[in-house]
């Protein structure tokens, strides 16, 4: 093991490592979130947008960017369950009979007692989520660009899925509550001036991410006319 990889696998850097892609994940929860919206314009803005990423270098921008996501996403959970299962283990292998926030820099709640579970869930979700609006979603033979609109329609007329997707973003805004917030604690920022302020907009960022992905689902499932759709306008991408 080089000294590179000893430090970045101490306990600090394993800290460190899941703050750090911890906030890279939240900010292209933020971009995904952004171009999500485009859901509300209508077909030719969703796939519009959609052909737009895959167009930029011959989708050779759209591979690379997924590769690294994996990577963030697999350095991401290495790190957090080595954190949570041995290093605490081994610094605490009695757990505390209750948990409650300790106060000051603990701020020990709900969301931050299940990060590991709520972690895990959170992977398996976007196992099934990248499976369904990625990799089921047929692309014409002869030219032109898939309809990722349709898919996306289709999944969430489904209550079934539309009130899965609600539930696990829930679970997404739990998972941000604590984890935003002590992304930046595990980098050092864990002084009392700015672990307040930064547990606070933790709250916010986590309702603003969590409502806007699952207003999506029940935008379509409650408010959308699937009748009223014109897919012509895919003409004109």
């Amino acid at each position: 093991m080089s000294r590179i990889t000893a430090v970045l696998w101490s306990s600090v850097g394993k800290k460190i490592l899941t703050g750090l892609t911890g906030l890279f994940l939240i900010g292209f929860l933020v971009v995904h979130l952004l171009g999500n919206l485009t859901i509300y314009m209508g077909p030719s803005a969703l796939n519009g947008y959609a052909a737009f990423l895959e167009g930029i270098f011959d989708g050779w921008f759209v591979t690379l960017f997924e590769i690294g996501l994996i990577a963030l996403f697999l350095v991401h959970i290495s790190a957090a369950v080595a954190v949570a299962m041995l290093d605490k283990n081994r610094a605490r292998p009695i757990n505390y009979k209750k948990s409650v926030d300790a106060g000051g820099k603990s701020r020990k709640t709900f969301s931050s007692t299940t990060m590991i579970w709520t972690g895990v869930m959170l992977f398996l979700f976007i196992l099934v989520h990248v499976w369904m609006f990625k990799l089921n979603v047929p692309h014409p033979e002869h030219g032109g660009h898939a309809d990722y609109y349709s898919v996306v329609i289709d999944a969430f007329k489904n209550p079934m899925i539309a009130g899965a997707y609600v539930l696990v973003m829930a679970i997404v805004g739990f998972h941000l509550r604590h984890g935003f917030w002590s992304a930046f604690q595990s980098m050092g920022w864990n002084n009392d001036r700015w672990i307040g302020l930064l547990y606070t907009l933790g709250l916010i960022v986590a309702l603003l991410l969590a409502v806007g992905f699952l207003l999506l689902p029940v935008y379509v499932y409650f408010f959308l006319d699937p009748s009223a759709v014109s897919h012509a306008s895919l003409g004109g991408l």
